[in-house]
This record gives C-alpha cells, sequence and structure tokens, in this order.
C-alpha cells in the first residue's frame, strides 16, 4: 500500500495523526489529497493554513468554486483565530471567484461570515435571515456542513433575540445531524462547542450538561485531535463545578490550558485559566485564584464576574462595585449581562446600594421570563430573595422557590447559598430554631464542597442569637456590633462582612444613636448585658 493509500485510509478512520505523516509523504498529490491533508494537519493542531492555500491555488484555475471552498475554510479558521484582517480577505477572494457563477453551496457558505459578522455587533435579527437565506441554499444544493453552520450561528442570534425556545429547538435538531456523522469532522468539533456554549447562553444547564457528555465521547474516540478537546474540557470543567465535583473540575481545566499550550493563538486558553481562578476562589484560595484571573485576562477572557466577587472576598467592595458595574454596563448582550447580573446584586448590597441591587434583580426576572432556562430562573428567584431579605423582608416563598430551583438543577453550592438566606429570614422572622437548622444543613455542604469562605460567614451567623437584638437594632447593626465588642477595628470588621468601612462607620453611628452611648466600650458593655457575645 502506497504512502497516499494509507493516508486515504487513515482519514477515513479518523486516525489524524497517521493521516497527516502518510500524505505529507505523499508525492504527488491530487487536490483532493491536499484538502484532506489540510484537514488532517488543522485536526492535530497544526497551522493549516499553508495547505489550505495551496489548495486554493491548485483549484483557482481549474474550478473556481473548489477554490472558494478552500478560500472560505482560509476565512473561517483565520476568523476563530481571531485573525479578522487576513480573515475578510480570503472572504473576498471567495466571493469574487463566485461572481457571476449559477448559485451553488459556495454561495451560501460566503454568506456565514457576515451573519456572524451581524450577530457580533448586535445586529441579530439581521443575521438571522442571513442564516435562512444560507441554510435553504444549503438544503436546496444538499450540503450538510453548511445547513449546519447555519442554524448553528442562527440559533446563537436567536437566544440574543430572547427567542431562546426557537433556537433550543434548532439546537437538538441540529445535533441530531453532528451526532449521525452527517457532517465533515471539523464541522462537528465547531458545531459540539458552539452548541454548549450556544445552551450556556439560552441557561438550559441539563442540555449543556448532556451535549458536554456527547462531545466528551467524540473526543474520546480520537486521540489524535487537538482542536476542541481543550474546549471540550473547559465545558466539562463549568459542568463538574456546577455539580459540585470540584477536584475533577480544577482536574478538566488544567488539562483544557495544558492542550491550548499546544494550540497557537488560541482565545479560549483564558477560559481554561478563568475556570481555574473560579475553582481557588471557591475555595478560599485568593491568592491562586488572582494569579488565574490575571491570566485568563491576558490571554483576552474577561476576569468578571469572578473577580469582583473575589475583591468583595477580600474586603474590597468598593472595588469590587466599580469593576462588576463597569462590566455590566460594557456587556454586548443579554445573556452576558445576565451572567454577570447576580454578582452586580450581591455587591451592591455589600456596599448598601440597594437601588442598584433592584434593579439588577429586576432585570434577571425580566429576562428569565423570556427564557425557558431553568439555570435563569433559579438565578432571578435567588437575587430577588436577596434584594427583599436586605430591604428587612422575610421572603421563605422566593427563597424556598430559589432552593428547590437549585436542588432540581443539582447544583449543591447555590442550593446550600440559598439555605443561609433561608436562615436570615428565619432569624429576621424570630424563628430560630428553624434558622439554625438552615445554616447548620448549609454550612455540612460547604464542609463537603471545601468552600472555606462561605463556611466563615455561616460561622459568623450561627453566632448572632437574634435578628433583632433589644434596642432596635437591625440583624446587620447586631452583627457588627458583634464584632465590635470583640474588639475589632472598622477595618476589620469591614473585611470580615464583606462591607466597605464608610458602611460600617454608618452602622457604628447607627448603633450609637439607638443605645443612646457615644463610645466603643460602652456599646461593648451593652453587649454582653444583652448576651449578643
Amino acid at each position: 500500500m502506497t504512502a497516499t493509500e494509507q493516508g486515504r485510509q487513515a482519514f477515513r478512520d479518523s486516525s489524524w495523526a497517521e493521516a497527516f505523516t502518510q500524505l505529507s509523504a505523499a508525492e504527488p498529490l491530487d487536490l483532493d489529497d491536499v484538502e484532506r491533508l489540510a484537514t488532517a494537519a488543522h485536526l492535530t493542531g497544526r497551522d493549516s493554513t499553508d495547505l489550505w492555500t495551496r489548495a486554493y491555488r491548485q483549484h483557482a484555475e481549474q474550478d473556481p468554486r473548489r477554490a472558494a471552498r478552500c478560500a472560505f475554510w482560509l476565512t473561517f479558521i483565520l476568523f476563530n483565530r481571531g485573525e479578522t484582517a487576513r480573515g475578510g480577505g480570503w472572504l473576498n477572494r471567495a466571493e469574487q471567484l463566485l461572481d457571476g457563477l449559477e448559485e451553488g453551496a459556495e454561495h451560501g457558505l460566503v454568506l456565514l461570515p457576515h451573519a456572524r459578522r451581524q450577530a457580533m455587533t448586535g445586529d441579530c435579527a439581521a443575521a438571522v435571515e442571513i442564516c435562512e437565506r444560507a441554510i435553504t441554499i444549503g438544503l436546496k444544493h444538499a450540503e450538510p456542513d453548511l445547513v449546519a453552520l447555519g442554524r448553528h450561528v442562527q440559533a446563537r442570534a436567536l437566544i440574543r433575540l430572547g427567542r431562546s425556545t426557537e433556537a433550543v429547538a434548532l439546537l437538538d435538531e441540529l445535533m441530531v445531524a453532528v451526532t449521525a456523522g452527517e457532517v465533515s469532522p471539523i464541522v462537528a468539533g465547531v458545531v459540539f462547542c458552539g452548541v454548549i456554549e450556544a445552551c450556556q447562553e439560552a441557561f438550559d444547564l441539563r442540555r449543556a450538561g448532556e451535549w458536554t457528555a456527547a462531545l466528551t465521547r467524540w473526543c474520546d474516540a480520537q486521540p489524535d485531535l487537538v482542536p476542541y478537546t481543550g474546549r471540550c474540557q473547559v465545558h466539562r470543567s463549568e459542568i463538574l463545578q456546577l455539580h459540585g465535583a470540584w477536584p475533577d473540575a480544577a482536574d478538566a481545566a488544567r488539562q483544557a490550558a495544558a492542550r491550548f499550550a499546544l494550540e497557537a493563538a488560541q482565545p479560549m486558553a483564558g477560559a481554561a485559566h478563568y475556570q481555574l481562578a473560579e475553582l481557588h476562589r471557591l475555595a478560599g484560595e485568593h491568592t491562586q485564584a488572582e494569579q488565574e484571573y490575571r491570566q485568563a485576562n491576558r490571554f483576552g477572557w474577561s476576569p468578571q464576574p469572578g473577580l469582583a466577587l473575589l475583591r468583595l472576598a477580600q474586603g474590597r467592595p468598593e472595588t469590587a462595585s466599580s469593576a462588576i458595574s463597569r462590566a455590566v454596563e460594557d456587556a454586548p448582550d443579554p445573556p452576558t449581562r445576565c451572567r454577570l447580573l447576580p454578582a452586580l446584586v450581591e455587591v451592591m448590597l455589600a456596599t448598601d446600594d440597594l437601588s442598584t441591587a433592584r434593579a439588577a434583580a429586576h432585570e434577571l426576572v425580566d429576562q428569565a421570563t423570556r427564557h425557558t432556562g431553568p439555570l435563569l430562573h433559579a438565578l432571578a428567584a435567588t437575587a430577588t430573595g436577596m434584594v427583599l431579605l436586605a430591604e428587612g423582608a422575610a421572603p421563605h416563598a422566593e427563597l424556598r422557590l430559589a432552593w428547590t430551583a437549585w436542588q432540581d438543577l443539582d447544583v449543591p453550592y447555590e442550593a446550600a447559598r440559598v439555605r443561609v438566606l433561608i436562615g436570615r429570614a428565619c432569624l429576621l422572622s424570630g424563628d430560630e430554631d428553624t434558622a439554625r437548622m438552615e445554616l447548620d444543613a448549609a454550612a455540612w455542604v460547604f464542609q463537603q464542597l471545601g468552600a472555606v469562605t462561605e463556611l466563615g460567614r455561616v460561622a459568623r451567623l450561627t453566632q448572632v442569637r437574634s435578628a433583632t437584638a433589644p434596642g432596635g437594632l437591625t440583624a446587620r447593626e447586631t452583627e457588627v456590633l458583634r464584632l465590635v465588642a470583640a474588639g475589632r477595628t472598622n477595618r476589620a470588621v469591614a473585611t470580615e462582612l464583606f462591607l466597605s468601612e464608610k458602611t460600617v462607620a454608618r452602622h457604628v453611628a447607627n448603633i450609637f444613636a439607638k443605645l443612646a452611648v457615644s463610645t466603643r466600650s460602652a456599646a461593648t458593655a451593652w453587649a454582653y448585658e444583652q448576651r449578643l457575645v
């Protein structure tokens, strides 16, 4: 068997490294084999642009349609690498080759970069329309790659338009073609990863988990595969984190970072480092978290909202407020805003900016009515409960709804955080016994997960015997007084309760006024008399 024949057989068997080795050694190669070699190069993590350029040049004189197709793949690869100028040049070449030719599948392919550009610049309605034209051409000419890519871009645009029900139905239909092996391997990998990200944008955790498992199986069946495997591990890490398997999530994120090191110009490497940062933050490992957030940012991946929440945990609420507010203001689309809004609620409540927190919670509720994803409904219910609690209400119904939603999604960390809120609401209602049960249950989950920061918060709450102490103190004022009585400075109190020093000073002033005292020692004596410490 010749090297060419061995290379073709390896290509059919999805043995990409062997296909690349054999076809690289074979001479001469026909045009189909040059395209196979370019595909194998891409799938083994090599720069395939020179090979696609070679195929383009060999086709250009005899078959302008095939040449245009090669120019499209160059556009596709370069755009995905962030090289929009070079990619745009190849797109222009493809369009020039097709100018004046009778409509074929290639005419649909060159529409897709335009649809993607419209979606990225915010004109998602135009993107949907362009994709519809491309899909129609693909169906007419029986071109499954074109149909799959068109439906993928169209679904992402529909999600940004708030039409997630239509988008999810389109994604399910699309994945039938992908899992049935009806599309080329490059398109399959792109669509697999894109569908998972689309499910995340639609806050459909169940589908994201299901397709992540399918992507994992697809990658495992092709050991030579380099592209997509890193993204697969990032998605696995995200799903594992949500379901409470933090050590496994960290392993997947580290594998993703290592895999991306093999690929050139891979911005998704930032996502792997962001995942590692999040896991360090949740475990209370602040120094390591900050290092990973910085690394994510170097790759062009936004460190928000995680970095703002880290600053809050470090006792720097004003810094957190500035960062998360700017991130929300700059968010390019509703799904991105929804990913940031829960952190905005939490940070604004810590800085006593109740109006901004309330507006953010209302926006989450509004977005939840537009999407079917249960994850978004859980986030909205949690944010609403947090705001109501800060307003002095005891939102038992809202918080129970949030807790049930997180339980149904099997997200233990968020479910436990809601149980802490329920405990606080019970304290406000004077139900200290139920409050302690809720806080104990939350602490047990945090202990299992290794959520050190949240464990500390529960420990502080369990030391507060009632929500409203004699003298008319609020629950927050009681917490502040307990720490003042323990000898803490305003700065130390701010750090422990995740407040600004200015907010703590205001609480201390209110405490003095309510107790009719003028010194910290007098307030401390009162606290001991009332058995608050």
